[in-house]
């Protein structure tokens, strides 16, 4: 089955992006494109939530759902708590909306909530208290500890997570055949679905449900509302569970702790891999959510709804059902049959330790990988995280393991550019010049400089060329105005000038559209010497012929004026007209513009 996130491939190119924002750097750079190492991913969605041309995607099964329903199998939807944040107002109409879809009943996965926080409840009652785990709510923190702190796997609680449980829950107690989809903001939850299938056996994201609404024609804001009972009750104070601290919240034992002694809650990926670095075992218990602020901000919300809304909506959702009668306050029974059973009520093993993609590398091997990437000195090592990467050391780690490619590095290709230009430069026979748009010298050669700077060959060196730049070109040339003409045209043309003793060939060239114009000059004179004393040589004869011509002129009348005009046009076709010294003669090449 395909990944639940993955890059399309067309579609990404030289951003590092989501390199930048993965914080398990879990995405490998091959031939420019970002491509996601599901051994190391985490599925916390950041990369898809950051990538500018939407090449990141989430695996879309809406049509595996859609077949379920339509091949008259019974789809029971565990609804996720978090909607009544994502569609606040509305929640009515939402549930209207899914049985419109063909959905044969609707339950709520904070059933699974209430019956996790029982069994630890009962666990912690049974300790003096305590219950020593790391929470398993989260599948992306689930997946973290997986891979990233596997000498933590055996702390993870030994009850699955709250819509496994109630997915279990739900076969414990209804004795026939359906399918389970949950709904929610979570991509990590098709993890769940993959790896235990049937626990549930879909998983679609608020994103897909609002797709698949407008596919269908249905607006939630004009649906007409009709009842919908949850199966087999409401929830109850469970349904704060997507808010940080909701799990703790919902504990009879904890809730009342007010300094938080025996249970600690973190929020964000970032605030989570702190909490688990170092001996942070034993501790009480960690409810760890990988999104901030909870499942109320997953990676499939909407976005433009802020979090002090959302927050809002969630606990007045949860306040409102307080005083209701009959919601699902849990069962002990099947509670003890989690805390016994745990994951094999899954027919699974549990959360296995992921190793072998960490590797050890030397401090050679490192300092090796450094010098490739143009950090030859510690002062080379800019850690300007253009990469993608926060340091070029981690860089250099991510390039030995074959995560990172040496392009990666913006600093390096900057200065192989340069240095592929300077050589370029120095060692090209014509004269280079590069302007900006207000007509300063960008860059240039010692060539240039020896054209136009009066200076000896020989003379000009490093020193003086950088002292150049940022001059205006009329200090050098006379014929500046001609630049700006270029910058608008879409193929600069070529010119020949006769610049005081010298014939140059003048050839532009556009180095990026309206802001770099550059300019070679080559060197023509001894073939426009020759061309001259070619030229000369037929003046001579010319003069003869028309010496001749003058001799007869009462014979042929009009006719010798005709071919003294016709012979004079000869001599200008194959004259180049120069000027004065220091002056200069600036003439389209009829050789013809280069392209």
């Amino acid at each position: 089955m395909q990944n639940p996130i993955y890059t399309e491939v067309t579609s990404c190119r030289d951003c590092y992006k989501c390199v930048r924002s993965c914080p398990v750097k879990a995405i490998q750079i091959k031939d420019g494109h970002a491509m996601i190492i599901k051994d190391r991913c985490i599925y916390c969605g950041k990369c898809v939530h950051v990538c500018p041309n939407s090449a990141k995607k989430v695996r879309d099964d809406r049509e595996r759902v859609k077949l379920a329903i339509s091949s008259g199998r019974k789809v029971i939807v565990s609804l996720a708590p978090s909607y009544a944040s994502e569609f606040h107002g509305l929640e009515d109409e939402f549930l209207s909306a899914l049985r419109k879809l063909g959905f044969s009943g609707v339950s709520e996965t904070a059933i699974g909530a209430t019956l996790v926080s029982q069994a630890l409840d009962i666990y912690a009652s049974e300790h003096d208290g305590k219950a020593p785990f790391i929470g398993t709510a989260c599948p992306s923190v689930v997946e973290l500890v997986r891979k990233y702190y596997p000498e933590d796997v055996d702390k993870l609680a030994p009850v699955p997570s709250p819509l496994q449980c109630h997915a279990a829950y739900l076969r414990h107690i209804y004795n026939e055949d359906f399918a389970i989809a949950f709904i929610g903001p979570c991509i990590a939850k098709k993890v769940e679905a993959d790896s235990a299938p049937g626990y549930p056996d879909f998983a679609l994201t608020f994103r897909e449900m609002r797709q698949w609404f407008e596919e269908e024609g249905i607006d939630l804001g004009s649906i007409p509302v009709s009842s919908v009972d949850f199966i087999p009750a409401k929830a109850g104070r469970a349904t704060i569970y997507p808010v940080e601290g909701g799990q703790i919240a919902t504990s009879s034992i904890w809730s009342g702790s007010q300094f938080g002694t025996e249970a600690l809650s973190f929020s964000g990926i970032e605030s989570v891999m702190s909490a688990l670095a170092g001996e942070t075992f034993p501790l009480p218990f960690l409810e760890l959510l990988a999104c901030d602020g909870g499942c109320i901000n997953g990676p499939s919300t909407e976005g433009s709804v802020s979090m002090a809304s959302r927050k809002r909506a969630a606990t007045e959702y949860t306040s409102r059902r307080l005083d209701e009668e009959g919601l699902f306050t849990g069962n002990e029974e099947f509670a003890r049959i989690l805390l016994e059973k745990g994951y094999s009520l899954l027919h699974s093993d549990g959360p296995k330790k992921v190793q072998g993609f960490r590797e050890k590398h030397s401090e050679d091997d490192i300092q090796r990988a450094l010098v490739e990437l143009g950090k030859l000195t510690k002062a080379d090592e800019l850690n300007c995280g253009g990469c993608g990467y926060n340091t070029c050391r981690d860089m250099a780690i991510a390039y030995l393991e074959g995560m990172a490619e040496v392009e990666m590095c913006v600093t390096k290709m900057r200065k192989e550019a340069e240095s592929k230009v300077d050589v370029l430069l120095r060692t090209i026979p014509n004269g280079v010049v590069i302007v900006d748009s207000d007509l300063c010298i960008a860059d240039c050669n010692v060539r240039f400089l020896e054209f136009f700077g009066d200076m000896e060959e020989g003379f000009v060196d490093q020193s003086i060329l950088q002292m150049v730049k940022g001059l205006p070109l009329e200090r050098f040339v006379p014929f500046a105005d001609k630049f700006r003409d270029q910058f608008y045209l879409s193929k600069p043309g070529q010119y020949r000038v006769h610049f005081k003793d010298k014939y140059l060939r003048v050839t532009f060239f556009l180095v990026e559209s309206k802001r770099l114009l550059g300019a070679m000059f080559e060197d023509i004179t001894m073939p426009t010497i020759r061309r001259e004393t070619v030229v000369k040589k037929a003046e001579d004869v010319i003069q003869k012929s028309l010496e001749t011509v003058q001799q007869i002129a009462s014979l042929l009348g009009e006719n010798a004026a005709e071919t003294e005009i016709m012979l004079n046009s000869l001599i200008d076709a194959f004259s180049v007209h120069g000027t004065g010294e220091g002056e200069s003669d600036f003439r389209q090449d009829e050789d013809g513009d280069l392209s």
